[in-house]
């Protein structure tokens, strides 16, 4: 039977529905992470490390989301994993041990990855090319809404109500489930512009992408994984100084997001990218040496802020892709940046026991390698103009490079 789709029944509202069930849920579970590890299951650098890199490891399996094409649509793909997200979350408070907690955030992480990579590709494809900077800056804009909400909550379920972590996990889980089912019920299944190839591929020409994303995989782990740590085990933040933390944070996102979109869309790829990594490294190299709490505050919310600009990676990406290609380089792409991203919470969480300022360090060397590689994007990207230095030869069929 043909439903008629109503007004509100729109690919772009189905993104924002889907982008709040999984904040929502993500959200609670890494704010609430680093005090819950440290409060009941003593953890160390070293075990954070290692649970980061278990997070990791379906990231690194995304390559696997076109296999599963064969048999489901992407759009019930994406509520599949929402759903597998939510149930991990919800769980995660239940098993406050090292095994209890490494084995539900894989539960929860396999739905995460899962869903950003099919996210990133229904994104792609339902977004034209001019209106992709401003709508993905938008959701950025929604998502912070989204953990606005959860970590408000938070804020009053750890200071006024006095819930516990397995309540509050519990309620995280379910709102996702509750909007991923929204969802389900609520929106037709919609059609790509483009039918998608069901297999694997890696083009030569994408080579810029590719070191960009993995790049991006090795910077991105140095805050989420060793900023928040740092906040609680030097500073001794509780639940609700991070969770007021991270409002202040989003505000700063629901604030400027949607203009971080469209000044991408205005001033190109390569000029947002430079900026965004010559800000990393600034403050990457002031964590190393921070003694203030409130100063460590200020480079947290800097931090996210300039995290935003990486919405261009994906816009570039857009610009010299075959439109074909966009779910099963999705897939690649999220593998190629969880390889660093599986490796380093694990071997830095080592670093972290000799010394701490030596991890954002590394940080800061990072940032500097993904400025030179950002200065290797065309002004004007496009397919056949992919790159300034080390150009492959395109072929309009897609068969080469």
């Amino acid at each position: 039977m043909t439903v008629t789709a109503k007004s509100w029944q729109t690919p772009k509202n189905l993104m924002i529905v889907m982008s709040v069930a999984m904040t929502l849920a993500f959200a609670t579970w890494m704010a609430l992470l680093n005090n819950f590890v440290i409060e009941r299951a003593a953890f160390t650098g070293a075990e954070i490390g290692m649970l980061q890199s278990i997070r990791e490891i379906p990231g690194f399996l995304a390559f696997t989301a076109v296999l599963v094409l064969l048999i489901v649509k992407e759009q019930t793909f994406a509520y599949l994993s929402l759903a597998l997200l939510g149930i991990g979350v919800a769980i995660t408070g239940y098993f406050p041990s090292v095994i209890g907690l490494y084995l539900s955030t894989f539960l929860m992480s396999v739905g995460f990855h899962y869903y950003e990579t099919i996210k990133q590709s229904l994104s792609l494809q339902w977004l034209s090319i001019d209106e992709a900077p401003a709508m993905l800056g938008r959701l950025i804009a929604v998502s912070s809404m989204a953990s606005l909400l959860a970590y408000s909550f938070l804020w009053l379920a750890q200071g006024y109500l006095n819930l516990s972590y397995e309540t509050i996990y519990l309620i995280g889980g379910s709102c996702c489930l509750g909007l991923t089912l929204f969802a389900w019920l609520g929106f037709p299944r919609f059609q790509a512009r483009t039918p998608q190839r069901k297999h694997l591929l890696m083009r030569k020409r994408y080579w810029l992408y590719y070191a960009l994303t993995f790049m991006g995989g090795a910077r991105r782990q140095i805050f989420t994984v060793f900023a928040g740590f740092l906040m609680v085990e030097k500073f001794g933040y509780s639940v609700s100084n991070i969770a007021a933390l991270f409002i202040i944070n989003h505000l700063f996102n629901w604030a400027f997001a949607g203009r971080i979109g469209a000044l991408v869309g205005r001033i190109g790829e390569r000029r947002a990218l430079t900026f965004e990594y010559c800000g990393l490294f600034c403050v990457f190299t002031a964590y190393a040496f921070v003694e203030s709490a409130n100063w460590a505050a200020v480079l947290y919310v800097a931090d996210h802020l300039f995290f935003s600009l990486a919405i261009a990676i994906k816009t570039y990406f857009q610009k010299i892709a075959d439109p074909a290609d966009m779910a099963s380089t999705a897939g690649v792409a999220f593998t190629i940046n969880h390889i660093a991203a599986v490796v380093i919470p694990a071997l830095f969480g080592l670093v972290w026991l000799v010394s701490p300022t030596l991890v954002f360090l590394m940080g800061a060397g990072m940032a500097l390698v993904s400025l030179l590689l950002a200065r290797n994007i065309p002004l004007a990207p496009r397919a056949g103009n992919e790159v300034v230095v080390g150009k492959v030869v395109y072929s309009s069929e897609g068969a080469a490079g």
